[in-house]
């Protein structure tokens, strides 16, 4: 069987579990949902999640989402002097009406989520809750070295460790595996699939790559032989479309309409046919 390895995007994180378990758990959840957009049975595939999201919570209190998930924004705001300045790019990025009238150097993160939810016909709460797990992994990746390298280490060493030919990485995943991937040249994988991913989103993710972009260009990792990017039309973190306008060595680029609600899961996009059809040559 060919060696998959899954890289898990924001929201991910099992405080109440060992990576161990969180890995076992979820290897199986994963494969059953590439599985089942395949039309093959989760036996067939040879599938290992890269867990790394408890690095980015180490020596953090953990969230109690749903709560309070007005709280939950003010306070990353408060902590994190860069999650209003992310959000204003996120909101340029996005085409928000009122966005550049605002000013790329801050809006505040309520005011961020409510402009998301009337664009896109959200529901409101579900909108900040997720906001608010977005920018906190985002934040806490981006912007705390130590976070970062444990992140891209676990990646990398999965991935290597495995002998993966194929990587599947779901939104912030696809950063952590770009940078791992570049970061270790020697691993090899055959396609790199990039789903829902915010790899293009200007000054709040691309410039801040590591390695960073040449004349506003990425370039794929060197081990990469072909590089397939996957994102819904409503995908609000996938963001700004076509990928290939900052990443031209990406092979092929689509926009594709995974889930009408659910347009930002992993399990969506890897039940999906666009995923099957990329991943099935490879396997």
């Amino acid at each position: 069987m060919t060696p998959i390895v899954a890289v898990h995007g924001v929201g991910h994180h099992a405080p109440a579990h060992s990576p161990e378990s969180v890995v076992a758990a979820r290897s199986r959840r994963w494969a059953e949902d590439l599985a089942q957009g395949l039309g093959l049975g989760p036996e067939r595939l040879d599938l290992r999640y890269a867990y790394y999201a408890h690095h980015l919570h180490a020596g953090r209190p953990t969230a109690q989402g749903g709560a309070d998930d007005d709280a939950d924004l003010d306070r990353l705001e408060r902590d994190d002097p860069t999650a209003a300045a992310l959000a204003a790019d996120w909101a340029e990025a996005l085409g928000l009406p009122g966005a550049t009238a605002q000013g790329r150097l801050a809006i505040p993160l309520r005011h961020f989520a409510g402009m998301v939810a009337r664009h896109l016909s959200l529901d409101g709460r579900l909108t900040r809750a997720f906001i608010a797990t977005l920018f906190r992994d985002v934040a806490r990746y981006l912007g705390e070295p130590t976070a970062r390298e444990a992140a891209r280490e676990t990646v990398a060493a999965a991935i290597g460790d495995r002998g993966a030919r194929i990587v599947i990485a779901h939104s912030l995943g696809s950063v952590v595996t770009y940078e791992a991937l570049h970061a270790r040249p020697e691993l090899e994988v055959d396609l790199l699939l990039t789903l829902g991913s915010p790899l293009a989103l200007p000054h709040g993710v691309f410039h801040r790559l590591s390695p960073a972009p040449e004349d506003d260009v990425g370039r794929r990792p060197p081990g990469v032989r072909r590089w397939v990017n996957i994102s819904d039309h409503g995908d609000p973190v996938a963001v700004p479309r076509p990928l290939t306008r900052r990443f031209p060595d990406v092979d092929e680029d689509l926009t594709e309409s995974i889930s009408l609600f659910d347009f930002h899961t992993a399990a969506r996009y890897l039940r999906s046919a666009a995923v099957a059809t990329a991943v099935r040559t490879h396997l």
